[in-house]
């Protein structure tokens, strides 16, 4: 299932951590990353790498930005917890029907 709740392509960002965080201005805030229309909605997000999932050749990363939290499928395997990182990637949703309710999700994909 997490396989399906992931998404994106990403770079790092090698600068200092400032405290409080701080979206850079090219960033879409995560709570305003909604279910797409279309598969052709990409976005940047910037937040901090909160949970790792391993895929098969690529890995799932879980970011906030103190906004919201979103799941990030990427080819980089470097990224650690806690790692501020920059993504741009493609807004998708995943439905996942239980018991006759949705309870789908949206990731970014690379």
């Amino acid at each position: 299932m997490i396989l399906l709740l992931c998404g994106c392509g990403s770079w790092t960002n090698t600068g200092l951590n400032p405290s409080p965080f701080r979206l850079s201005a090219n960033a879409t805030p995560i709570k305003q990353i909604q279910k797409p229309q279309s598969q052709e909605v990409t976005v940047y997000i910037q937040g901090k790498v909160e949970k790792i999932a391993p895929l098969m050749q690529r890995r799932a990363y879980q970011i906030n930005d103190g906004t919201g939290k979103i799941w990030v499928i990427s080819q980089q395997k470097n990224l650690q917890i806690g790692q501020e990182a920059v993504f741009k990637g493609k807004v998708k949703y995943q439905s996942i029907p239980l018991a006759g309710q949705d309870y789908g999700e949206v990731y970014l994909a690379e």
